[in-house]
């Protein structure tokens, strides 16, 4: 059996998973697209529905031989530097256009797909999503208009900021953020994300298959990634909420 992680060996979390698999007695590999074009070679046939993959060391992977393929990370691909910007727009959307294809031919292979990763970069349509089947969420703005974050701000007690797509931890909204020039400039440059803060229990629940799985993550901090002493602890998830 051979499996591939979407991803490479400077993910901590793709390293662990691929020593357990390995002492299961599988065959594992990284898809590292990082190295797509310039070490990595791949190849599919549209027709025939075939492909194969020719790893930096040599070996040969045929599509057919892969069991399934876990997308852990996904780095785009590197094309060299070149002079020509058109060039480099070009090459890029050509190794990516096989990329995506190469991917999206065989869904039944991928533990999550490309639709998946790119529904997960949209964090403002999955909020909107989530509060339609009944899960209920702060108030929340998306928005690069600084008065409409003023009108926001004044009508909850704390306010909390993050960004649209991620990248960076949340912090709470002070006074000194408001200042008119500061917020112009900022949001020239990029959108934000504010919610009023909710007070509380972080628990967080993932639906792998059929099953429903939830822990407490017990930190002091606003945003739990920041604190390296953060205990998780097992919760069983109530009914409605797996529902």
């Amino acid at each position: 059996m051979n499996i591939l992680i979407l991803g490479s060996d400077a993910d901590f979390h793709a390293a662990y998973l691929k020593e357990c698999l390995i002492a299961k007695g599988i065959k594992v590999d990284y898809l590292d697209t990082r190295l797509f074009p310039t070490k990595l070679k791949i190849s599919w046939q549209p027709i025939i529905h075939t492909g194969c993959l020719v790893f930096p060391d040599g070996r040969k992977l045929h599509l057919a031989d892969v069991h399934k393929v876990f997308w852990r990370s996904f780095g785009g691909v590197n094309v060299p530097k070149l002079t020509d910007s058109d060039q480099k727009t070009i090459a890029v959307n050509d190794a990516l256009g096989l990329l995506r294809s190469f991917m999206k031919s065989t869904p039944e292979k991928w533990v999550n797909s490309w639709s998946a990763y790119q529904f997960h970069k949209e964090k403002p349509l999955q909020l909107s999503l989530a509060n339609q089947i009944g899960v209920t969420i702060p108030a929340t703005l998306i928005t690069n208009d600084a008065d409409e974050i003023i009108e926001f701000e004044r009508a909850f007690q704390d306010v909390i900021f993050k960004p649209v797509y991620g990248g960076s931890h949340t912090q709470f909204l002070t006074k000194e953020l408001l200042e008119i020039d500061r917020m112009n400039l900022v949001l020239s440059i990029s959108p934000v994300t504010l919610q009023e803060y909710i007070p509380g229990t972080n628990i967080r629940s993932y639906v792998i298959g059929e099953k429903v799985y939830s822990a407490e993550i017990r930190s002091s901090s606003l945003d739990f990634r920041e604190d390296n002493q953060a205990k998780l602890i097992y919760l069983e998830t109530p009914e409605d909420i797996k529902r």
